[in-house]
């Protein structure tokens, strides 16, 4: 099931631009202070670290994914999740833009 809104939210209107406009994504925070982000990868083949254990939740167009420590890549598409570990990272290959939410924690 691909999550197509968010109610009562707080947006960030200035974007996160990463990899040279690779990567564009907005700052969420729910009522309850959950924060997630909303975004965009353009078609690029990026490395992402993370801090926090992240959620990618597919929203509209496709990617691979490759999480660290393996070596196999995987399809992710609209509906689909992938789980992140804190302090990891992930590599992503995208061909046609890949629409994205980010839940943290």
């Amino acid at each position: 099931m691909v999550t197509e809104h968010i109610p009562s939210v707080s947006i960030t209107t200035k974007a996160n631009v990463f990899f040279d406009g690779k990567c564009v994504s907005h700052p969420v925070v729910l009522p309850n202070g959950e924060k997630k982000s909303v975004g965009v990868v353009m078609p690029s083949h990026l490395t992402f670290n993370t801090a926090a254990a992240e959620i990618m939740e597919c929203v509209a167009g496709a990617c691979e994914y490759k999480l660290a420590g393996t070596t196999e890549w995987k399809h992710s598409g609209p509906g689909d999740k992938f789980h992140v570990p804190a302090n990891s990272s992930f590599e992503i290959k995208v061909v046609e833009s890949y629409h994205y939410i980010c839940h943290f924690g």
